[in-house]
């Protein structure tokens, strides 16, 4: 599951992203932050998720943060209910699909232009931090898929 970030956001506008943002206070550790952020964000109750692991963390190399992606297994058929002030749009894709849209391209950003690992689905382009973090998620399951 990916957002869409709404396109009057002031960064990343339009951009594919995992639900997440800064851990507060309030959160115990990371992983409570990831299932707050999911309920808030796209409306998915922690008891929903079953959590099964972590992946590495992953720089970003604009805003110079880490992010520490979790992997959580969900029922299919979840009525997902955008945050409106944040969420364009919630979008489903088979991890074969995902694995399927990958390729090196070249995009432009704010004038420069750059190559970099893409992962395209019809319409939709999966660049930057969040394709780092499905690359690293597809390492790991991808014999998974391989098996099917």
């Amino acid at each position: 599951m990916f957002t869409r970030r709404r396109d009057d956001l002031r960064s990343h506008p339009g951009e594919i992203s995992f639900p997440g943002g800064r851990q507060e206070d309030d959160d115990e550790d990371l992983r409570a932050t990831a299932l707050r952020e999911a309920e808030e964000e796209v409306g998915l109750p922690t008891a929903g998720v079953e959590l099964v692991g972590a992946l590495p963390p992953t720089p970003t190399f604009v805003t110079n943060y880490a992010i520490y992606p979790f992997v959580g297994v969900i029922q299919p058929g979840f009525a997902w209910v955008p945050q409106a002030s944040e969420v364009a749009e919630v979008l489903e894709f088979r991890l074969r699909d995902v694995r399927a849209g990958h390729g090196l391209r070249r995009l432009v950003r704010k004038g420069v232009p750059f190559r970099t690992d893409t992962y395209e689905l019809g319409a939709t382009t999966i660049w930057g931090a969040t394709a780092r973090i499905v690359a690293d998620l597809l390492d790991r399951v991808g014999p998974l898929l391989d098996a099917e």
